[in-house]
């Protein structure tokens, strides 16, 4: 589990810190013309996403395909941490929205690859009374990650190439050491899917499997708005200028964290009592669509504080449950590594629409509250849709 929380942590941290930091500072463009630097950052965090959504399930299915007597995660793992690594130093390097978001591609493939491998262990060897536990690894190593990786780059006083150079030796040195000591039990044959025995994403046609992953999807893309577009927020929003808002944006990091930290392990270890988890993930949803309509009714610095409270409190919550929810609902053993790959896509597809639908809500008003309110209104259908996948008996 150490281990596991520290693959997680490094993945987060490399991922979060350019979307939330270096990546707006890299895209951004002067104050009379602002709008197009928030657009071009939510194309390029778009086009990334996409790639990741190919990239996660194709790896998870390759690796459910080892043959018998060979490792089925570490190869994919190592060969995903090392892609990251990298892009990570191709986009550090890059200029121009052109080039940094074909480097980025590269990094969010690396990313999915590699979350697909590891999230796989979760499935492959923990029952279902931790799966709760290790999702709330997942979760907080998110957070964590963001402070970390933010920290790092404002507190060294890093630039931006820089900041991208200590992403890459962090995941590259980390994620190697994980991926050889995390064990990885050998494939099977009776584990491994066969022609015979599999349909192309059939998982897709369990109802409860289907349910889940809409409403998984739904509340990403809510919080893909509330948080995606901060630094601009800040900049552009609340008129601050770029020292002070870089600033701001570790202080309220550091709020959210402390929040979806908190909320991990508790959720995650009520869930795995009490085997409850849709009801914990519908909750949360609502925690964090009360975030969006507290900033966008007070858009000031002290209610954004509040906020990014609200949001860390909801979202830690349903990243936590929602992932071993996910991983209660998977259809076939035989495709744990697939299936979950998919499930990694929802978060990986909110990321894509999230800050794409943020870009083109702020061009159409010229300001930050629409991107709030949605926010909202998303994370509330999220809710709704997760309700509807029924929660199965515990084994």
């Amino acid at each position: 589990m150490s281990l596991f929380t520290l693959a997680w942590l490094a993945i987060w941290t490399v991922q979060l810190t350019p979307v939330q930091l270096l990546l707006p500072l890299q895209l951004d463009t002067p104050e009379d013309d602002w709008i197009r630097g928030v657009v071009s950052s939510g194309l390029v965090l778009g086009i990334g996403g996409l790639a990741g959504i190919v990239a996660g399930p194709l790896a998870g299915a390759l690796s459910d395909r080892a043959r018998p007597g060979r490792p089925r995660r570490r190869p994919w793992a190592l060969a995903g941490v090392w892609t990251t690594a990298a892009f990570l130093v191709l986009t550090g390097f890059s200029e121009g929205p052109w080039a940094v978001g074909g480097a980025w591609v590269g990094v969010s493939i690396g990313v999915a690859v590699s979350s697909a491998a590891f999230t796989a262990m979760i499935a492959d060897q923990l029952p279902t009374t931790q799966r709760g536990a290790a999702s709330a690894a997942v979760g907080s190593s998110q957070a964590v990650g963001i402070v970390l990786g933010v920290g790092l780059v404002v507190l060294l006083g890093l630039d931006i190439v820089s900041g991208y150079l200590l992403l890459a030796a962090v995941i590259a040195a980390v994620g190697t050491a994980v991926a050889l000591l995390l064990p990885d039990p050998s494939a099977s044959e009776a584990v491994r899917p066969t022609t015979r025995d599999r349909r192309s994403l059939a998982s897709l046609r369990d109802r409860d499997f289907a349910w889940m992953l809409a409403g998984r999807l739904v509340t990403n893309i809510g919080n893909a708005l509330g948080t995606a577009l901060f630094l601009f927020f800040l900049l552009h929003g609340l008129g601050q200028p770029s020292s002070t808002a870089q600033d701001n944006l570790l202080l309220l990091i550091v709020v959210y964290t402390l929040f979806v930290v908190a909320a991990s392990v508790l959720t995650g270890i009520l869930s795995d009592r009490t085997g409850d988890r849709r009801r914990l993930a519908v909750i949360a949803t609502v925690v964090q669509a009360a975030s969006g309509v507290a900033i966008a009714l007070v858009p000031t610095f002290e209610m954004t504080m509040v906020a990014a409270a609200l949001m860390g409190l909801g979202y830690g919550a349903f990243s936590t449950v929602g992932l071993a929810f996910a991983a209660d609902l998977l259809p076939d053993e035989k495709d744990h590594a697939r299936d979950l790959g998919i499930v990694n896509v929802t978060a990986a597809l909110g990321q894509l629409i999230g800050p794409v639908l943020g870009a083109g809500l702020v061009a159409l008003v010229g300001g930050f509250w629409l991107v709030f309110a949605a926010a909202a209104v998303l994370s509330l259908a999220g809710g709704v849709l997760t309700g509807l996948a029924r929660q199965p008996q515990r084994s």
